[in-house]
């Protein structure tokens, strides 16, 4: 298997690029985040290399970093996500980026991509949830406070200030973390009220 390759860029397509290695045109596939980080042709490149093999071919997925190649992988294990999609939302999300987004269970940003419903998107965020805070850059207590809601484990107190923070017009990942931070500054058995309004405080910043 072929796990690097270094050497010259030849030419580009659409989601492809030859590079030339030591005389030989490598054409490896890669998403347009990574196809815009190369160098002009005939300049020095090196990508790491995730090899597809099947019986009627062979074909060469490209990443500029080794994390990258480690997140295709991991999307390719959901169910209805093929190197396609994958491709599409690295093009989309840099890997902290997705990490953050499916640890905060964050759909919306997933389904961004090019080619992902909202269905897949939710799939990708709940099958990868357990391998995503490893890479993650988010709060923990937003993490948790995510978890919490969906799993209707959260206070009441916290469910009903970010549900209205919501409804006031923010995106339910940044309520959870106006409202995660508003509870660490509340204490235990804050009100609501209190943390609606030490939330808005937050979002005001």
């Amino acid at each position: 298997m072929i796990g690097k390759l270094k050497g010259i860029v030849d030419s580009f397509g659409d989601d492809w690029v030859i590079l030339d290695v030591g005389g030989v045109g490598y054409q490896v596939h890669c998403s347009s985040r990574t196809l815009q980080g190369l160098p002009s042709p005939g300049e020095a490149a090196q990508l790491a290399i995730e090899t597809y093999v099947r019986e009627d071919m062979i074909k060469l997925f490209g990443f500029g970093a080794d994390v990258e190649r480690e997140w295709f992988r991991l999307l390719m294990t959901v169910q209805g996500v093929g190197s396609k999609v994958a491709l599409a939302i690295l093009g989309i999300l840099k890997p902290a980026d997705l990490a953050n987004a499916i640890a905060l269970q964050d759909k919306a940003q997933v389904s961004r991509a090019p080619g992902v419903g909202p269905k897949v998107a939710a799939r990708i965020v709940a099958e990868l949830k357990d391998k995503a805070p490893a890479f993650s850059t988010a709060d923990p207590a937003v993490i948790a406070m995510q978890d919490e809601l969906a799993d209707r484990r959260a206070p009441q107190p916290v469910a009903d200030a970010v549900s209205a923070l919501t409804n006031l017009g923010y995106p339910q990942v940044q309520a959870s973390a106006a409202v995660a931070a508003a509870a660490r500054n509340a204490g235990e058995g804050a009100t609501t009220e209190t943390l609606i309004r030490l939330g808005l405080k937050e979002l005001a910043r």
